[in-house]
């Protein structure tokens, strides 16, 4: 099994994302893929100059007045009850995730700013969890898309993550940052998506973090691919599915992959993956068990 060091406080940027910005554009953002006939309101066409619902037609749904609601958009809303939020929320169609980020968003809980720069940590008893998944890839995450420890197979799928730095050891930054990371998922974009979803739950969590805010920071000034979708201002959980993977030695894999919260462990997340049983591609993890780490070392030279 291999380990991420946890990277101290120093060097970090020392500034923070804007939660009443990122408040404000998040319900603008929401209200605007809204049309009027989406919640049964008559549309009048050529007369609408904004997309998506007017702050008058919002307020009326969500049976708060037009001034409230402007200043909640604005970020300046201050004490705003839990009911207002759910009426708020219901009336934009919020999923579940949307409306826990709103939640934290509007009423964000008081953080220890020491708090966000403490070193994520993993308990010995799941690292020896990881060790006995011999034919089975999992690593375990923690907050910014960290990778802090994985698995054998966890390297011979995703490469070997300790040859990588420290602070490289990050699904946002592998993805869009690193080109073989676009070769591996067959459906980069999906991924890329997922991505960004759990980072804007992330900043709604803990706007207050610095190491958060100058990965956002980064991302945005390197990638254009990170700019576009940071500003759908999307949030959802994914915890299960289908990744589709383009391996370099042993070609296609389907694998379905489950994330685990582990309560109790801050912001660990347990992922498996899994091929079905007798499939092409729980043959190719079978081949891919018998190499192990050096598969990846073989994949980096292999022909794509």
């Amino acid at each position: 099994m291999d380990e991420q060091p946890s990277a101290g406080p120093a060097g970090e940027a020392a500034h923070s994302l804007d939660r009443r910005a990122e408040l404000s554009e998040f319900l603008r953002s929401r209200r605007a893929r809204l049309k009027p006939e989406d919640v049964g309101l008559p549309d009048f066409g050529r007369h609408r100059r904004v997309p998506g619902l007017r702050r008058e037609e919002l307020a009326q749904l969500a049976g708060v007045s037009v001034a409230y609601y402007t200043r909640l958009e604005q970020g300046q809303g201050r004490n705003v009850s839990a009911e207002v939020l759910d009426a708020i929320a219901r009336a934009l169609r919020l999923t579940d995730a949307e409306h826990n980020h709103l939640t934290h968003l509007a009423k964000p809980k008081q953080h220890k700013k020491k708090q966000t720069a403490r070193p994520q940590q993993v308990r010995g008893s799941l690292r020896q969890l990881l060790d006995t998944l011999d034919h089975v890839p999992a690593y375990i995450t923690g907050r910014r898309s960290d990778v802090l420890v994985w698995n054998r197979m966890a390297a011979a799928v995703f490469g070997d993550w300790s040859e990588l730095p420290p602070q490289e050891r990050n699904w946002a930054r592998m993805v869009f940052l690193r080109p073989e990371y676009r070769e591996l998922f067959v459906e980069w974009e999906q991924k890329a998506i997922d991505i960004v979803c759990m980072l804007r739950m992330d900043a709604g969590c803990h706007p207050d973090d610095p190491r958060l805010a100058a990965l956002v920071g980064e991302l945005s000034v390197k990638s254009e691919d990170f700019r576009r979708l940071w500003a759908t201002h999307d949030v959802k959980e994914k915890s299960h599915g289908l990744k589709l993977l383009r391996h370099p030695l042993v070609g296609d894999l389907a694998l379905q992959f489950e994330s685990f919260r582990l309560i109790g462990d801050g912001e660990l997340a347990l992922v498996t993956y899994h091929a079905e049983p007798e499939s092409a591609s729980a043959e190719a993890l079978r081949l891919l068990a018998s190499w192990g780490t050096d598969a990846t070392r073989a994949g980096s030279s292999a022909p794509r």
